[in-house]
């Protein structure tokens, strides 16, 4: 009877829906398991391409996720990290390539950070710990949501840099241009990464001082 409860259980049961919700707060992949913050402080100098960062880790890690589910009874333990690596390639060189053909300009702003979510541990710490041993349908959701999180703090902390830093954002003006006539002026420091890492701490603070359950006892 439990494996036939088990069988029908909703798709977006509450069991399915913390796959995607807890990422997002409680089990953030980048303030909570500090994974993947070199990309965190490369790309966030600007909103546009902070979000299509995260779009594209969350196609990856969505569709790797599932791959591997579905052929995780089949990959031989040994080669595991292997064919790991080979299914992010693919899915990123796909990535990359529809990023080229539609999005250029903002290719040509991630550079290289594209083609590095190969080594994400993000993406390669899902797939092992949580792919490797769920159905698709819930490594799929899983994916989601850890690429939801990641995404989350991309946004948050491009936001503040362009908002800050260069007085605009998506590159559109936002501070009038009364404000600089009386004397104010963007804050060159904003754009570049050791502030990046600083906006990220100021994040990580708020969120442990609002959640407590967070900090170590």
């Amino acid at each position: 009877m439990s494996a036939e409860t088990k069988e029908r259980e909703p798709l977006f049961s509450q069991k399915n829906l913390k796959l995607v919700t807890k990422p997002l707060n409680l089990n953030n992949p980048i303030t909570v398991q500090v994974l993947g913050i070199c990309s965190a402080l490369a790309v966030t100098a600007k909103l546009k391409p902070a979000i299509v960062m995260g779009i594209s880790v969350m196609v990856v890690l969505a569709a790797s996720n599932v791959v591997i589910s579905l052929l995780r009874k089949g990959i031989p333990s040994r080669i595991r990290i292997i064919v790991q690596l080979v299914v992010i390639a693919t899915m990123v060189i796909l990535v990359d390539q529809v990023l080229k053909a539609f999005v250029y300009d903002i290719s040509k702003q991630l550079s290289v950070f594209v083609g590095l979510i190969i080594t994400n541990c993000i993406i390669m710490g899902r797939l092992e710990a949580f792919a490797m041993s769920n159905k698709p349908w819930p490594a799929f959701l899983d994916g989601i949501g850890n690429a939801a999180g990641y995404s989350l703090i991309l946004i948050i902390v491009a936001f503040f840099r362009e908002l800050f830093g260069s007085g605009t954002l998506f590159g559109l003006q936002v501070i009038p241009q009364s404000f600089y006539e009386l004397g104010y002026k963007n804050n060159g420091l904003m754009i570049l990464p050791p502030m990046a890492l600083i906006t990220l701490g100021v994040i990580i603070w708020v969120q442990r001082y609002k959640n407590r359950e967070l900090i170590e006892k």
